[in-house]
């Protein structure tokens, strides 16, 4: 994955086309770490059904932010 650091475990969608029943733009994801994936321009994602799944990178953001917001974000996964 080019733009995602290997220290980033959340990440907002900013294209959900095709996926609008798993995926919601604009709301923030927890990234399960998923080496073969991101050789392959992937990230794992817990979607709206509370299951990971593989979506393409480029439909999302990744976001560093300080961690008390990550730790409440990865909390709810």
């Amino acid at each position: 994955m080019k733009d995602q650091d290997p220290n980033h475990r959340i990440a907002i969608c900013v294209d959900n086309t095709d996926y609008e029943m798993s995926l919601e733009r604009r709301k923030v994801y927890p990234i399960l770490p998923d080496a073969d994936a991101e050789r392959d321009d992937y990230v794992r994602i817990i979607d709206e059904t509370g299951e990971d799944y593989l979506f393409p990178a480029s439909r999302f953001v990744f976001l560093t932010v300080p961690t008390e917001v990550e730790a409440a974000v990865l909390a709810k996964a």
